[in-house]
């Protein structure tokens, strides 16, 4: 299972390393440390789902997400929003930007896996 690819686009390293201690045994962990190096990932890698954190320096993920879905090579990656912050305006913005789906930080292994296996049918 380990070639599926999962992209996690944070700018706190804390972040990315975590994801990746959580996922690394069962996918493929690609990183990016703010929205353009995740579009530029994104197109390089052609991950299987991209993690994207909300606010990031440079093109928030917002942005990003918008990028990736706006692109052909990309469009049809799904991409989860990640924030600090649950707020209906986050979720709104994010669904009209064209992500996929949503989850608050600071999230529990089962949360990630939960939303990991939504979106990767035969995953864990």
């Amino acid at each position: 299972m380990a070639d599926r690819k999962i992209l996690i686009a944070d700018d706190e390293p804390d972040i990315r390393l975590m994801v990746s201690r959580m996922l690394g045994r069962d996918y493929l962990v690609l990183e990016a440390a703010d929205g353009d190096e995740a579009v530029n990932v994104a197109r390089l890698h052609k991950p299987d789902l991209i993690l994207m954190d909300i606010m990031m320096p440079g093109k928030d993920g917002y942005s990003a997400c918008h990028s990736v879905k706006s692109d052909p090579a990309t469009k049809s990656i799904p991409v989860i929003m990640v924030t600090g912050i649950d707020h209906q305006l986050n979720v709104k913005l994010s669904a009209e930007m064209g992500a996929d789906g949503y989850v608050t930080k600071p999230f529990s292994l089962e949360e990630l896996l939960q939303v990991v296996a939504r979106f990767l049918p035969g995953s864990h």
